[in-house]
């Protein structure tokens, strides 16, 4: 991801969590960290989504994760998930962790084909919505280990 394509990230961003959506301003900030790894998958010239980890090894974290609803059931989720947990590997991050909204199952099961775990709940962090922590340890030379990867 680079700042050329924050307009069609807000623009994701907006439409898929518009109770909870992150600014402009922390997106570029996000950009500018050397900690931060952001990526967007395209379809047709157009961003259908995105996604970020945060890497201090040997500990990282999913920042955000989202695709475009019509591109649903097309792979891309697993497709950003995969090229998360390949760049944590290569920089040595052995345990991910992740919030996803507790009315979220589509999104729990992708985590959860990828070895993540719930950890824990944060109550209310989301507008409307609990947080399930999830976390996913890796085992060495285990890659992104989801299931039906690319």
């Amino acid at each position: 991801m680079s700042a050329d394509d924050l307009s069609a990230v807000m623009d994701l961003e907006r439409a898929l969590f518009p109770e909870d959506a992150w600014t402009e301003g922390m997106f570029r900030d996000e950009l500018s960290q050397p900690t931060r790894y952001y990526v967007v998958a395209e379809s047709d010239d157009r961003v259908v989504g995105y996604a970020g980890l945060r890497s201090v090894p040997p500990e990282g974290d999913v920042q955000t994760m989202a695709v475009a609803r019509p591109a649903w059931g097309r792979g891309i989720g697993r497709a950003l998930l995969t090229e998360l947990l390949d760049r944590a590997e290569r920089e040595g991050v052995v345990h991910v962790f992740l919030e996803v909204r507790d009315d979220n199952p589509r999104a729990q099961k992708l985590y959860t084909d990828f070895g993540f775990t719930q950890i824990g709940v944060r109550r209310g962090y989301y507008n409307g919505a609990d947080a399930i922590v999830m976390r996913r340890t890796a085992q060495p030379g285990q890659g992104s280990g989801g299931e039906g990867n690319p």
